[in-house]
């Protein structure tokens, strides 16, 4: 059983004690027990005996079940270390094996003979820091959280322009077990966490603050750039049309929390200023923006599918992006077509197939991905969207789609090959 975990943002989780649970390490040890637990040999047991003939099995065979997980950690964005200091953990029971002499191998094909010392340094002296302190630093991340959050919902000033988005904006009733809605309100104030990250299959990491800003009638990265860092030289990496994502950690103090409610408060006041210098039609600009932000939203596509040439296993939904990727390599296997054309071509039937990877930043995730077939859904989501920058698509040439010949191209080596046979 293999798992790659990329715990990113997620390296100071082993010490909390919630946040634990959920670490590939912690998940790792746990089924690597639970499999060779006696408890598990019976239920397996009892699982074979109920089989009807021609039955497979659906749960692993606890003689033949090796638990294998490999975990990257991103150390220096949310623990102490030098930029760019990282770590991979791993959990393989296979590893001497059969992963080893590979993984060295791999591993050192894409990192320097000549290693930076000083970053190795910086990644022991943060190990080191965390195994002594590390539970009581977590532990105050989210306690400065937790009085971010307070400070915004309880300040009638700033709750004109920002709504800070909790657990029930974010993860649907049914993957909610304990009912848990929302961490802090004004009428019943503090809700416990605990029982939520026991329970419940998706849960909302408190030291995550989503601040929608729609009500400002800014868009995220605009706020994020003329407001926060122009102004007040606070840096975030992560925005939305409509919001914009602050993050606490072992190094956030009630002063920098402070620092940000007195931005926010000045930010909301410099909005009350213009909204009072707005003219009429002004007034009615600045109110559709703020509809347009909040009740306007484009419409999120679904992925659509793989197209049958580039499927990874005919009749299986995976793909092979692989293929398609290195194949746009080649200048003559793709063309370009305009977003506002997409529409009219797929209406006489011709089947679109994106070469390459098509991404709106922000927020910065794919919408296409080479060897996906392009939805009507996915124009409509393009030809709605106002962000700023869109990784893959050419303003001038339009989007990149492989050529007719290229999707065809199992059908022509086929005939070729029977042609071959018959001579």
């Amino acid at each position: 059983m293999i798992f790659l975990w990329d715990e990113a943002w997620f390296a100071f989780a082993s010490f909390g004690v919630n946040y634990k649970q959920r670490t590939a390490m912690f998940t790792a040890s746990k089924l690597s027990e639970y499999y060779k637990s006696k408890e598990y040999k019976r239920k397996y047991t009892l699982h074979i005996k109920k089989l009807k003939d021609g039955e497979r099995p659906t749960l692993p065979d606890p003689a033949l079940v090796r638990v294998r997980v490999y975990a990257t950690q991103s150390t220096h964005k949310t623990l102490s270390s030098f930029r760019q200091g990282s770590m991979i953990h791993i959990w393989d029971e296979d590893f001497r094996r059969k992963s080893e002499s590979t993984f060295l191998e791999a591993y050192m094909t894409h990192t320097s003979t000549s290693p930076n010392y000083q970053m190795l340094a910086s990644l022991d002296i943060g190990r080191r820091q965390v195994q002594f302190e590390g539970f009581e630093f977590v532990e105050k991340s989210i306690e400065m959280a937790m009085l971010l959050r307070e400070k915004i919902v309880n300040s009638p000033q700033l709750n004109k322009y920002f709504d800070v988005l909790t657990v029930h904006n974010f993860i649907p009733n049914n993957r909610r077990e304990s009912g848990l809605q929302e961490y802090y309100t004004k009428e019943t104030g503090w809700n416990m966490m605990e029982e939520a990250w026991k329970q419940d299959e998706f849960v909302l990491d408190p030291t995550k603050i989503t601040l929608c800003i729609g009500k400002t009638g800014v868009d995220g990265d605009t706020f994020k750039n003329k407001y926060l860092m122009d102004k007040f030289g606070i840096q975030i990496n992560k925005t939305s049309r409509n919001t914009v994502l602050f993050m606490t950690n072992i190094g956030t103090t009630k002063g920098s929390v402070s620092y940000l409610i007195k931005a926010l408060l000045n930010i909301s006041d410099e909005l009350d200023d213009e909204l009072r210098s707005l003219n009429k039609k002004e007034l009615e600009l600045h109110e559709k923006r703020i509809h347009s932000l909040m009740k306007d939203v484009p419409p999120l596509p679904d992925f659509s599918y793989f197209h049958s040439s580039f499927q990874a296993v005919p009749g299986v939904p995976g793909g092979d992006i692989r293929s398609a990727y290195y194949l746009a390599y080649d200048e003559n296997n793709y063309e370009y077509i305009l977003l506002e054309d997409c529409l009219e071509a797929m209406n006489s039937g011709r089947v679109l197939v994106a070469s390459t990877f098509l991404i709106p930043y922000p927020p910065g995730f794919p919408v296409l991905v080479p060897g996906q077939v392009i939805s009507k859904e996915i124009i409509n989501f393009m030809l709605a969207l106002d962000v700023g920058e869109v990784h893959g698509y050419n303003s001038k040439l339009g989007m990149r789609i492989f050529k007719e010949k290229v999707l065809k191209r199992d059908q022509i080596n086929s005939s070729i090959a029977g042609i071959a046979k018959i001579k």
